[in-house]
């Protein structure tokens, strides 16, 4: 891109505001923008320039950026504005000028203690016909552009508003007469249909409406489903940081090395973790059970004894709480061969069913076994406890469901253990079956092939790449390459959705631009630093503006920064391949700060 500073002027009186919109106006008008457009720059432009003003003088910057003719990735004219005061602004400037962003393609403030500035840009729709010696007669037009009285300028923007509405009145009378000609046309096709199906109707009639509604349940419960799986997703993984966040901080307070506290205090402390931990422990299993039912859980195989597993389940389950007349046996798995299987995954299964048994087996024992036959391994887990009534066995692998019983209201549980444990066995390929009797208790077996799991083929999994621009040609080109240079590639248009997407599957590699709507680059580095597995992510910032990037600090843990102009799309499969080699290869540490310019990393 190459950019031209048309004009800058000074903003030190409401006279100057009116000044700087005449002028940003007659420039939109000058490069071509429609009406409605230029009154959209005149207004942004002087409201920010009017807010500004209340901290002290303000200079505003009128630029064109125009794309090189030479580049390979399709850039976009664009004509932006750039207004900044050398003074500290508060939350409540800020949320007041940011009425102004709907009104632009491109939004962005920036605040210090000793300056603040308000980038804004529209684009142009046809830049062809700008030259240089076009842009400097504009240039020369404006300086000698000046604003009226406030009268003058009331009555200017008041004829604006008539004229801008006039259009809208135009266009909403042509919309009338097209959509009264539509249903002319409709009704009578209506009667030609009507007349040609008539007797065909009266035969499926019946039909086609219990298929119709059919598949608006169908449609119906996927999308709720879909919409409640991203719901707990992006819910819990919000919540996370600050709940854990808050039982650290109690466990610091309550350190011995810490300040003394009350007694009170300290109890009051205490149950705080407790609920906090109580609060995690929900949060996890939401976020985990909504990996499992968005299918994003996926196991990772391997040839598992499961004499370590119960040798494990043995010495951890002993620290839960238990009754006093209740004990729990672990038997020694003998005779059982070795699995093909996820022994994360198996150990959680497992884990869940045991806790669930001791929970509801106020006396006698809970008892774990394993048997084989058949090429299928069976793991029981069995108690002598409560039992579940026949009317309930079923609704126990639903979410939050728990058992009607006295002793419910004495224990803490989010009734998630179940059904989260009955949708990882399916993803192991096996089976959870429940027997139960009340006042005998329950047995709950798991069965699970010996062989390699459904769908495993040996083969290593290809690397996700996310990548994240507004440029959706950019995009369309950019995934095109690294899809055939063996990547599995993702794409988003904003920053919220790039995170949120994030969030539900983190990638191998983020390949990220820094002016995004919604949330910029910027912010999105700042959410992925926060939290401590997404931070290890590697991150290549690929970005028409290198020259945006003036605090290296912000770019935290980056591995790479690409300028567009000077990098070719080739180049990306390279750079992607070094950036994401540490991760793929096994390595979950953070990732060194190697930073390349232009073509470097290639």
């Amino acid at each position: 891109m190459t950019v031209y500073q048309v004009h800058r002027t000074q903003v030190s009186s409401e006279q100057d505001v009116f000044q700087a919109r005449r002028q940003a106006r007659h420039l939109a008008d000058a490069v071509g923008l429609e009406n409605q457009d230029q009154i959209r720059i005149a207004a942004a432009v002087s409201e920010v320039g009017r807010r500004l003003l209340a901290f002290g003088r303000v200079s505003v910057a009128f630029e064109v950026d125009l794309p090189d003719d030479a580049s390979p990735v399709r850039q976009h004219a664009l004509l932006r504005f750039q207004a900044e005061v050398e003074a500290e602004t508060d939350d409540e400037f800020a949320a007041g000028v940011a009425l102004t962003r709907n009104l632009m393609d491109t939004w962005e403030i920036t605040r210090s203690p000793a300056r603040t500035e308000v980038t804004m840009s529209r684009r142009i729709p046809q830049p062809a016909g700008l030259t240089e010696a076009d842009l400097s007669a504009i240039q020369a037009d404006i300086a000698g552009t000046a604003a009226g009285t406030p009268l003058q300028e009331l009555a200017e923007h008041n004829r604006q508003l008539l004229a801008t509405l006039g259009e809208v009145q135009a266009h909403r009378d042509e919309l009338l007469r097209l959509n009264e000609e539509l249903a002319d046309t409709n009704r009578g096709v209506m009667a030609l249909y009507s007349e040609l199906s008539e007797e065909l109707e009266a035969t499926n009639r019946g039909v086609v409406a219990l298929y119709a509604e059919l598949d608006q349940r169908t449609s119906e419960l996927r999308a709720a489903s879909e919409a409640k799986t991203r719901f707990l997703a992006n819910v819990t993984h919000e919540l996370r940081s600050p709940v854990t966040s808050i039982t650290g901080l109690a466990r610091l307070l309550r350190d011995p090395a810490s300040d003394p506290l009350t007694e009170n205090q300290a109890h009051q402390l205490a149950l705080l973790e407790d609920s906090g931990r109580n609060l995690l422990t929900l949060v996890n299993e939401l976020l985990d059970l909504a990996k499992a039912e968005s299918g994003r859980l996926q196991p990772s195989p391997e040839d598992v004894d499961l004499k370590p597993i119960f040798d494990t389940l043995r010495g951890t389950l002993r620290a839960v709480p238990t009754a006093e007349g209740t004990d729990l046996v672990v038997q020694e798995p003998t005779g059982v061969p070795a699995l093909r299987t996820d022994p994360i995954m198996l150990a959680q299964v497992l884990r869940n069913l045991l806790t669930n048994a001791l929970k509801f087996t106020p006396s006698g024992e809970v008892r774990l076994s394993a048997a084989y036959e058949n090429d299928v391994v069976s793991l029981t887990v069995e108690d002598t406890g409560i039992g579940i009534p026949p009317e309930e066995q079923g609704r126990v692998f639903e979410e939050f469901y728990q058992v009607r019983h006295a002793l419910q209201a004495k224990l803490t549980g989010t009734g998630l253990g179940l059904p989260y444990a009955r949708r990882l066995v399916e993803v192991l390929g096996g089976t959870l079956d429940l027997e139960s009797e009340i006042g005998r208790g329950s047995r709950f077996t798991v069965r699970l092939p010996v062989g390699a799991l459904t769908g495993e083929t040996g083969e290593p999994a290809q690397t996700l790449v996310l990548l994240v621009d507004d440029d959706e040609a950019f995009r369309t080109a950019a995934g095109h390459v690294l899809r055939s240079c063996g990547f599995a590639v993702r794409e988003a248009a904003d920053g919220r959705t790039a995170l949120a997407s994030i969030a539900a599957h983190p990638p191998d590699l983020l390949l990220l631009d820094l002016r995004l709507a919604e949330l910029d680059g910027f912010a999105v580095l700042s959410a992925l630093d926060a939290d401590d597995v997404l931070r290890r992510i590697p991150v290549v910032v690929v970005t028409a503006y290198p020259h945006d990037v003036t605090e290296q600090s912000r770019l935290r843990h980056t591995t790479a920064v690409l300028d567009k102009t000077a990098t070719t799309l080739d180049d990306l499969c390279g750079v992607a391949r070094l950036a994401a080699a540490p991760r793929s290869a096994g390595h979950r540490g953070p990732i060194g700060d190697r930073r390349t310019e232009g073509n470097g990393g290639s």
